[in-house]
């Protein structure tokens, strides 16, 4: 280590020295020789109490469970950077077609984010994936999809969507000319455990992640996962995205509508081209295990009771149940024709596109018969119990009107229910065993 002369500590001083006059300190020290004691203790106390402060964890149930649990990155944890990984981002977000574009898919390691990497990677389009792994649900079944994208030549950079410093440099590496937004704090219940973690997510990171894209120059077109939740306590059906949306049933649908209206501000103000897809009850392999076509799955192998819900007055529950295959078909129908942003380091320079889109299959289907489908595929007697409905953010039924995806992305859901789950099952056997006790 290179030593520092005593001249170039003297270097700001030059000349004679001169006794400074002495400081109020060193008088009370003189005079008060108590009170001066008592002021420097009482400095490094307050120095100390500041210091844990900012090194402790926050304690509190409002908290994000990325920084309270030790299993989940913290966003002050520099693991990204350096030649070794700028090589392997630039490889993966390298287009291979002609025709190809260059695409940020958050939440790549997730069940829609998987997917739709993959589909875009296959058809020569560069993908870079950012995800931050965090344990809302069983950490490895994200790193087994992690496995399953990196040998499709996909690197999924380790990071959250909050760490501004890491999109900054993301963007400066690469010139993404679209992102496809799917990283997103999920599930109707968990919001009544974990609320912050619902806000962190879905409302601050997705202004974060619009703010990257506002300050990149050229922006990119931005594609996001909303949800069929935003309906929320609408009867009219099927929903239609003229329909009202200002009823939310759970904090999850609040937080997805909050996100529709800050798309269109950061649109509004900035030209961001911006395309929000209302999924609805998406399922398949590779599938999240809080859904309940998986978790029934898991319960029905190991003979556990299944709770099958009904409404009010024994009404029934029903879900527009849409395959991945199809979802994925309807996030490439909105990247391609998703225009440019019209901005260009944060400054507008005319109207930009603002769109939303239902994708749904359009065929409500019971939960009951759901469980039916899968005694007969799983070859097992479901152990039904029937609930009624909890107030929990649950509605009793959705369903999708899709006559404008249809006309403006050519959506065309093909996948039955029926079908769908065949899929499932035989994934899930081949993942899981069938006698292995899985406990996601």
């Amino acid at each position: 280590m290179k030593q520092i002369s005593a001249n170039h500590l003297d270097d700001d001083s030059p000349g004679k020295f001169k006794p400074e006059k002495p400081h109020l300190i060193n008088r009370f020290r003189h005079h008060y020789p108590y009170l001066a004691k008592l002021t420097v203790w009482t400095f490094l106390f307050l120095g100390l109490i500041l210091v844990l402060f900012f090194q402790s964890p926050p304690n509190s149930s409002y908290s994000s469970p990325i920084s309270s649990d030790p299993s989940r990155r913290s966003l002050k944890t520099r693991s990204w950077g350096g030649p070794v990984w700028e090589k392997r981002v630039k490889s993966s977000a390298r287009i291979r077609s002609r025709t190809g574009v260059s695409v940020l898919v958050t939440g790549a390691a997730g069940f829609v984010g998987t997917h739709v990497s993959v589909a875009l990677k296959r058809r020569g389009d560069g993908v870079l994936g950012l995800d931050n792994f965090n344990d809302y649900y069983d950490p490895s079944l994200k790193r087994a999809r992690q496995a399953l994208l990196e040998r499709t030549g996909i690197y999924v950079v380790e990071g959250d969507i909050n760490d501004a410093a890491l999109l900054k440099k993301l963007f400066e590496l690469i010139t993404f000319s679209h992102v496809v937004h799917l990283a997103a704090q999920a599930g109707v219940r968990y919001a009544m455990v974990n609320p912050g973690s619902y806000v962190n997510s879905n409302v601050a990171g997705f202004v974060n992640l619009l703010e990257a894209c506002k300050n990149a120059n050229p922006q990119p077109a931005v594609v996001w996962a909303s949800s069929s939740s935003v309906y929320g306590l609408n009867t009219k059906v099927p929903f239609s995205e003229k329909d009202r949306t200002d009823q939310p049933a759970s904090l999850y649908a609040a937080t997805k509508k909050a996100g529709e209206e800050i798309a269109h501000t950061y649109n509004h103000i900035y030209g961001l081209s911006l395309t929000g897809l209302r999924f609805f009850t998406v399922y398949g392999p590779w599938g999240r295990p809080d859904m309940a076509y998986f978790f029934f799955t898991r319960d029905i192998l190991k003979g556990k009771t299944v709770p099958v819900f009904e409404g009010a007055n024994h009404g029934t529950v029903a879900r527009d149940f849409t395959y991945i295959d199809d979802i994925v078909k309807g996030c490439l129908g909105a990247l391609d024709t998703a225009e440019k942003s019209t901005g260009s380091g944060g400054k507008k320079r005319g109207p930009a596109q603002l769109r939303v889109f239902n994708l749904g299959n359009t065929s409500p289907v019971p939960v009951s018969s759901l469980v039916g489908i899968l005694e007969r595929l799983l070859k097992v007697k479901a152990k039904r119990v029937v609930m009624k409905l909890p107030r929990n953010g649950d509605v009793p039924f959705t369903h999708a009107n899709i006559s404008l995806a249809r006309r403006e992305l050519g959506y065309k859901p093909t996948t039955d229910l029926q079908t769908g789950l065949k899929k499932f099952v035989r994934w899930y056997l081949s993942y899981y065993g069938s006698s292995r006790k899985s406990d996601q």
